[in-house]
């Protein structure tokens, strides 16, 4: 039977259960704190106590997706995910680069290194300590995700390069890539880039892009390839509540997309409970969303769906 690569080992998939397939449970003190002080998750107890609600409110699994280089923190991940029985799937690639000092090893790997270091950390184990330093101590730790992102810059000779050797890494392993797409990036042409590329668009998880609610046909251009959209803006006021949401997501339902979206938080700091006492938590889905989009109209079989069998088919 298939299974997926988490943190602490193999899972059958299963048993992968109720998974939210975007989260960010540990994160160190780098530039992208720096940047936002809210990207800093580095209390193993507060995050521990994070996902014990969410496995109390009936969570089974999660990605995190915080790539390496830029503040992962694959060791407490383990240590979270023993302790609290969550199956955890934890990420190579990479992120926005503006998350990366200039002199970063990143931005100075050709294409061959970059896929020699996203395959090692899927096949052998993730790396340790590579913030400031290039790999050289792994981990037995494995990564079961690709995380990408796509910036404002668009697919500069830089991004592309990054994109290459992240395609090449999911066609080699068949892992799911997923994108961090900014707002207002050219999602349509990464998406051909990653097709010509050879990556199955059954493997591709574009995100973020209802943060901003687009018309109906830009979201369907999308999924008609057969890829999936991760719809994280739950919770997020400061774009739009949580009724726009579910009515974004009734219309793509309607149009017979159910089958390719999928729900998280993208949580920070100033979401989780635990670091910030008003934040929404990480159980949040399951304690208030979920009975949102049975009120309005969202049956049990279409919820599971959404919350359990669209993130297995990533992976299958």
């Amino acid at each position: 039977m298939k299974s997926i690569t988490s943190v602490t080992g193999p899972v059958l998939l299963d048993e992968l259960g109720f998974c939210q397939c975007h989260e960010h449970i540990m994160l160190r003190r780098g530039v992208s704190c720096r940047l936002n002080p809210a990207l800093r998750m580095d209390d193993t107890d507060k995050s521990m106590n994070e996902v014990m609600h969410y496995r109390s409110a009936g969570g089974h699994s999660l990605v995190d997706a915080q790539p390496g280089g830029c503040g992962r923190m694959e060791k407490e991940l383990l240590e979270i995910s023993q302790k609290t029985k969550v199956s955890i799937i934890a990420s190579t690639g990479f992120h926005k680069l503006s998350f990366y000092p200039d002199d970063h090893w990143i931005r100075n790997f050709d294409s061959e290194a970059l896929l020699d270091f996203f395959l090692h950390e899927i096949n052998r184990g993730m790396y340790m300590d590579i913030d400031h330093n290039p790999p050289k101590t792994s981990t037995c730790i494995k990564a079961g995700m690709i995380k990408t992102a796509l910036d404002l810059e668009g697919l500069t000779p830089r991004y592309k390069k990054l994109f290459t050797a992240a395609a090449n890494a999911a066609c080699k392993t068949g892992l799911p890539i997923m994108v961090h797409i900014e707002q207002g990036a050219d999602a349509e042409r990464l998406l051909s880039l990653l097709l010509d590329l050879g990556v199955s668009p059954s493997r591709i998880l574009f995100c973020h892009m209802d943060r901003e609610i687009l018309p109906d046909n830009r979201y369907t251009c999308l999924l008609r390839e057969g890829i999936h959209l991760e719809f994280d803006t739950i919770g997020r006021y400061k774009y739009h509540d949580d009724l726009t949401e579910v009515k974004c997501i009734r219309r793509l339902a309607d149009a017979g997309y159910i089958n390719r979206i999928l729900l998280s938080l993208d949580t920070t700091r100033t979401r989780m409970k635990s670091y910030t006492p008003d934040g929404i938590g990480l159980d949040y889905i399951l304690r208030v969303f979920l009975p949102l989009l049975r009120t309005n109209g969202f049956s049990d079989e279409e919820i599971a769906q959404l919350t359990i069998k669209n993130c297995r088919n990533v992976f299958a």
